[in-house]
C-alpha cells in the first residue's frame, strides 16, 4: 500500500499507467466525502493504457493518515500540491469529485502551474447555505456520539441519484459504497465535513482559472445541483459544460461510460 509524507501527513495513494513513454501525462484523481480514490476505478481503467493515473486519500480518510489537524480546504489544497510537486508529475489534468472539485478549484488559483487541464465533477465554488450547513452539523453531531451507521443511511439519497438507488441490478453496488463510507473514522470524518462547512466563497476568482476546463455534473444531483454548475461554468472562461444523464452527485460511479466519454474528449482537445 503505497503512502508518502507530504505537508505533515502521510497519504495513501495508487499510480497506474503505460510503462512507456518514460513521462507519459498524467492525470492526478481527487476524491469526495467520506469516500476514497476508489470512485475513480472505471475511469482509471478506462484511461491508465494512454495516462499516469494517480489517485490519493485525502488526509483522514481512506487509508490515508488520521490526522488530528489541517482539514481545512486550503489545506487540503496545499496537501494536493506537495503531492504533485513530491511525485513529480507537474503540470497534470487534475480531475476532482465534489470535495475533490474544492480542492481542485483553489489548485488551479494557487498554483497554476501545476494544472495542465482540470475537471469538475458534481462540486461548486460556493459554500453550502444554512440549511445544508445545518444538516452537515447534525451529521456531525451524529456521527461523533452514536457513530457513522446511522449517519451513512441518511446520507446516501445525496450522494447517489435516484436511477441509481433504485436500480436493482446495482443493489451490491450500492452495498459497497455504504461500506466504504462505513470504514472511515467518526472523528477524522467530523473533522473532514467541518472543513467542508467552513470552506470560503471563491466565487469571485473563478476568472483566474486559465487552464482548460471540463465541468461535468450528474443531472440528478440534489447535492451540488446544475445551477452550481452553470455558475462555474460562466465564470471560467472558455470552460466546457456538461450533464450527466442517469446519475447523481457520485456521477463517475452512477454513469462511468458517460463520465470516460466527457473526459476522452476534453482530454484529446487539451
Amino acid at each position: 500500500m503505497p503512502k508518502l509524507k507530504v505537508n505533515n501527513v502521510t497519504l495513501h495513494y495508487t499510480d497506474e499507467g503505460p510503462g512507456l513513454p518514460a513521462k507519459p501525462e498524467t492525470i492526478v484523481f481527487s476524491h469526495g466525502l467520506l469516500l476514497n480514490g476508489s470512485i475513480f476505478a472505471d475511469q482509471i481503467k478506462h484511461l491508465k493504457s494512454r495516462y499516469r493515473c494517480i489517485t490519493y486519500d485525502h488526509r483522514g480518510q481512506g487509508a490515508s493518515e488520521l490526522a488530528t489537524d489541517g482539514f481545512d480546504i486550503d489545506n487540503l489544497t496545499r496537501d494536493a500540491a506537495e503531492l504533485i510537486k513530491a511525485m513529480d508529475v507537474g503540470p497534470c489534468h487534475f480531475i476532482g469529485l465534489s470535495m475533490g472539485g474544492f480542492v481542485g478549484l483553489r489548485l488551479a488559483i494557487k498554483h497554476p502551474q501545476l494544472v495542465k487541464s482540470l475537471t469538475l465533477i458534481d462540486t461548486s465554488a460556493e459554500p453550502d447555505g444554512a440549511f445544508k450547513n445545518f444538516r452537515y452539523k447534525l451529521v456531525n453531531f451524529i456521527a461523533k456520539n452514536f457513530g457513522l451507521k446511522i449517519v451513512v443511511g441518511q446520507v446516501m439519497p445525496f450522494m447517489f441519484g435516484k436511477t441509481f438507488i433504485k436500480d436493482p441490478a446495482r443493489k451490491d453496488e450500492l452495498e459497497k459504497w455504504r461500506r466504504v463510507s462505513l470504514s472511515n473514522d467518526p472523528l477524522t470524518i467530523t473533522r473532514a465535513v467541518t472543513g467542508v462547512i467552513n470552506r470560503t466563497d471563491i466565487r469571485d476568482q473563478l476568472k483566474r482559472i486559465t487552464c482548460p476546463t471540463l465541468i461535468l455534473v450528474g443531472e440528478e444531483d440534489i447535492t451540488t445541483p446544475p445551477e452550481k454548475s452553470v455558475t462555474m461554468h460562466r465564470e471560467i472562461k472558455g470552460s466546457k459544460y456538461q450533464v450527466i444523464p442517469r446519475a447523481g452527485h457520485i456521477a463517475t460511479v452512477e454513469n462511468p461510460d458517460a463520465v470516460n466519454v466527457a473526459i476522452d474528449g476534453f482530454l484529446g482537445q487539451v
